[in-house]
């Protein structure tokens, strides 16, 4: 896995980065720090990663499971040190699955596969913080008969 990223010059603390993949991502810091506040900052990106990689697996363990998922959405609550290196101490995962006739076993299960095998930003992030999880499932009647 490669990535490059750039400074886009002395008018403020913007980065773009380019992905091995060839994907364009902006970074920006707080006006604090002598950003513009144009772009997410590093530390958010890096918090968005990991709720998107287990999500991606949640998502695939459901489907290969045969599972009518329709729906998941990760919220990411963080907690960092207050000294320098303001590492992650705690995150709290919350998934809201959305879908038809999921079975809390199925759900609890590929979360827990996600964390413990499979996500490896969580996993990553579990060396310094906290990772806890919580979850609810929506069933998804939109298309039921009669609804």
């Amino acid at each position: 896995m490669e990535c490059t990223v750039r400074w886009m010059g002395q008018s403020g603390m913007s980065f773009i980065a380019e992905t091995g993949s060839g994907h364009m991502l902006t970074m920006d810091g707080a006006p604090d720090g002598g950003g513009r506040n144009l772009a997410a900052r590093p530390m958010e990106l890096l918090l968005s990663g990991a709720g998107g990689c287990t999500a991606y697996d949640v998502v695939l363990i459901l489907k290969r499971g045969r599972h009518d998922v329709r729906g998941c959405d990760v919220s990411l609550k963080a907690e960092r040190a207050e000294q320098d290196p303001k590492v992650f101490t705690a995150i709290h995962f919350h998934f809201t699955v959305r879908g038809r006739n999921l079975p809390q076993t199925a759900v609890e299960r590929a979360i827990n596969l996600s964390h413990e095998k499979y996500c490896s930003a969580s996993i990553m992030l579990e060396k310094s913080a906290k990772i806890t999880h919580s979850f609810e499932i929506i069933d998804d009647l939109a298309d039921a008969p009669g609804a």
